[in-house]
């Protein structure tokens, strides 16, 4: 990203898997971890440590990345951003997303991880378009 710094801009949407418990709150904490600035550390996290996601879990994963974990809690156990995640639960179904991570490019679908030469060649090609 910092390659396209000011060219492009990384939009991020939830879908938690429908067949995972911890998904659902794993989506809540990133949220609520990015209300105090912290959601990328989080969400290194999650990924980290996945599959434990439980609530003592993310829980030290807050205090681990120096998050205030009373506010964290609260947004995390009051469910704060859970309008947000359904909404974004309801846009990837109604745009056949069937997996994470899905990307989208300028419109154009990547399923999966791919490498980084491979978003790269997509990008450089969508910014050649745009001149």
């Amino acid at each position: 990203m910092k390659e396209y710094r000011g060219k492009i801009r990384l939009v991020v949407k939830h879908f938690p898997y429908r067949y995972r418990d911890l998904s659902l709150m794993a989506s809540e904490a990133a949220l609520s971890a990015g209300d105090q600035g912290k959601f990328w550390e989080m969400h290194r996290l999650l990924l980290r440590n996945s599959p434990r996601l439980d609530r003592g879990s993310l829980l030290g994963y807050a205090g681990e990345i120096g998050l205030n974990v009373k506010k964290f809690t609260g947004s995390l156990d009051g469910k704060a951003h859970s309008g947000n995640i359904e909404r974004d639960r309801q846009l990837a179904l109604a745009l056949g997303i069937y997996s994470t991570p899905t990307l989208f490019i300028n419109g154009r679908r990547v399923v999966g991880e791919r490498p980084y030469e491979y978003f790269r060649r997509i990008v450089e090609e969508e910014l050649a378009a745009a001149r």
